[in-house]
């Protein structure tokens, strides 16, 4: 997805090589996963000549949103707490980012 906000369109063939410029992947597997991401609906797609070129279907904001909801649903049954724990506990969110969040919570009130 990261690949395609950035070009706001891509083939599996670009997505590919820039992916291929990082490690070493399939193409198969590249092109599963659009497929996986259109038929979720994160992506839309249609035919330029012998290739199809992918899209946003959504706002950036907006599938991050509906990505971080399914998972909060699966792993943690739709609760954002014990994904939050574990943020903090793991030292995985930074401090200027937990101020960040505390002032955003501040300012809910």
């Amino acid at each position: 997805m990261k690949l395609v906000w950035q070009r706001d369109s891509a083939t599996v063939r670009d997505v590919y090589e820039a992916l291929l410029g990082r490690r070493k992947i399939a193409y198969t597997t590249v092109m599963t996963m659009m497929k996986i991401l259109e038929t979720k609906g994160y992506l839309k797609k249609r035919r330029q000549e012998r290739a199809f070129v992918y899209r946003p279907a959504h706002p950036k904001e907006k599938v991050i949103g509906k990505m971080i909801r399914e998972f909060m649903d699966r792993v943690f049954n739709g609760s954002a707490e014990p994904l939050l724990v574990h943020l903090v506990r793991g030292k995985h969110i930074r401090e200027r980012d937990l101020e960040k969040v505390r002032r955003m919570l501040e300012e809910s009130k």
